[in-house]
This record gives structure tokens, C-alpha cells and sequence, in this order.
């Protein structure tokens, strides 16, 4: 009966387990279909092979392998959130909700392995553990998450010089172009510091991007063609904590939750590689 009476959006305070049984069940059947959709719509494409390594830790200004550490880390968040709202115990919650992006990205990369356009690569798999234990580290410590992983994006004229490897539609871009993407940590300063008058949504964040990728590439949209500058950057900016933000509304308080992967747009200090510095009165 308690059970029942606990609002859809509320968490539950004992174990739920008809929450509990969704849960592990809409996990494991969305990881399915989307491994199967990807080994068709992406792996079809090119020959199978047997299984094979590639070391691609030099490529791309490591943007990738942060790719991966973000995409373990909130993977698990939403699988670790899951299990909390079904009221499973912490352990629980660690065991089979925190490690869900490491195991579903390792079955991504077993794929990769597979394929003769790809391998299996030892670096992602170190950064989905790292992504992993950002997560699951935290909650050991401090029970709750003081620096979190996020993600900006904003569409760059690269994609247009090179569709075929950074996208020919925003969404493909959001995905592949790897020169509007930035991944950021982004520190809750109340967590640090409990007695202080910070306002607890307020955060402190450090961000890494990349700029001219793929290295070595030229714009071809001049004659001849120009080689196109590329660099490393690096980001300090501000943030919000939607989870901070006081509601009363369990619905509220979900949709917060789920987005607050969203580095918000603000004042942005840059510094790149070749020594040059840029503000940004807003940064997406």
C-alpha cells in the first residue's frame, strides 16, 4: 500500500520492487536493441574480421577518450539514479547501476574489435574506467557527487569543409564533430565547503576542447587550399547545479536531474595551445 501511494516521480524510501523489476529490465532490453541497432546501422557497412586491437590514443587530441569518460560516467549516473528511485539499497546501486556505461561501453568496443574499419581499443576501455570510477569513487568518499562530468556543443564551419567525418546534419554533428564539442568537470564549491554563504547551485568548472580536427586537414574552401590550424583548449567558466535548485515538484526535481549533464552558457576564459587567450561573454 506505501508503495502505491509513492508519487511516480518521488524516489522511493524502501524497496520498490515492481520499480526495481522495470528497471533491470528496461536496462537491459535498451541496451539490446540499441547494440543490435548499431551492429546494423553502423558495423554493417564495413567487412567483419577477427578479432583485432588499434591503438588510437594519438588520435583526435584525445577528445574521444573524454568522449568516453563522460559517456561512462553519466551512463551509470542514470543507471545509479534508476536503482535509487526503485529504492534498491546503495550497494545495489554502486554494483549493477554505477558500472551499467562501462558494461554497455565495453560491449561497444568488443563490436569495434570485430570490425575491420575499427579494433578493440585498450584506451577507450581505460577511459570508461576512469569515467566509471569518477563515479562510483565519489560515492565512497562523499556520498554524493561534488565534481560531476558535463558536455557543451556548438556547430562549427569544420563539418562543412568534411561531412563525411564530422557530420552533414546537426545531430550527426553533435556526435562526430569533435571541434564543437567541450567536456568539462564541474565542481559544486558548497559541497567543499558546507559552513560557507556560496549558493549551493553555484559551481566552478574546467573544461577541455580541441580546435582544427582532424590535425593535418585543409579548408577547401580556398584556393588552393589553406592548412587549417589545430590546437588544444582549455576552459574556466561558471556553472549551475540544477540538482541544487530548491522545488517541490518530484517533477521538477527528474527533469534537473537527467539534464544536468548540460554545461550551462556563461562567461568563459580560454587559453589555447598556441599561447593565445579569448573570452567568451557566453560559451556553449
Amino acid at each position: 500500500m506505501a508503495q502505491q501511494k509513492t508519487p511516480f516521480f518521488q524516489r522511493s524510501d524502501t524497496l520498490n520492487k515492481k520499480r526495481r523489476n522495470a528497471v533491470y529490465i528496461t536496462e537491459a532490453s535498451l541496451a539490446t536493441v540499441t547494440l543490435l541497432a548499431l551492429n546494423q546501422a553502423w558495423y554493417a557497412d564495413y567487412e567483419k574480421s577477427g578479432f583485432h586491437s588499434f591503438n588510437d590514443n594519438s588520435e583526435w587530441m584525445q577528445m574521444d577518450k573524454f568522449g568516453h569518460v563522460f559517456s561512462s560516467y553519466y551512463i551509470g549516473k542514470m543507471g545509479m539514479d534508476a536503482l535509487a528511485w526503485a529504492g534498491e539499497s546503495k550497494k545495489n546501486q554502486l554494483l549493477y547501476g554505477a558500472t551499467l556505461g562501462f558494461v554497455f561501453l565495453t560491449a561497444v568496443e568488443v563490436l569495434d574489435g570485430f570490425s575491420e574499419e575499427w579494433g578493440f581499443s585498450t584506451g577507450d576501455i581505460a577511459a570508461n574506467a576512469l569515467g566509471t570510477g569518477l563515479l562510483i569513487g565519489q560515492e565512497l568518499l562523499w556520498e554524493e557527487q561534488r565534481i560531476q562530468m558535463k558536455f557543451s556543443f556548438h556547430t562549427t564551419h569544420y563539418a562543412l569543409n568534411d561531412p563525411d567525418q564530422l557530420g552533414s546534419t546537426t545531430l550527426e554533428q553533435l556526435l562526430k564533430d569533435y571541434n564543437g564539442q567541450t567536456y568539462w568537470l564541474s565542481f559544486n564549491l558548497r559541497s567543499f565547503f558546507k559552513e560557507s554563504k556560496i549558493p549551493p547551485w553555484l559551481n566552478f568548472s574546467l573544461g577541455y576542447g580541441a580546435n582544427g580536427l582532424p590535425e593535418g586537414s585543409f579548408d577547401n574552401s580556398v584556393e588552393p587550399p589553406a592548412p587549417i590550424e589545430s590546437y588544444r583548449q582549455f576552459f574556466t567558466s561558471i556553472d549551475v547545479d540544477l540538482t541544487k535548485i530548491k522545488t517541490n515538484s518530484d517533477f521538477l526535481k527528474t527533469v534537473f536531474n537527467v539534464f544536468n549533464f548540460v554545461k550551462i552558457p556563461a562567461p568563459t576564459v580560454e587559453y589555447r595551445s598556441n599561447g593565445d587567450f579569448k573570452f567568451h561573454f557566453l560559451y556553449f
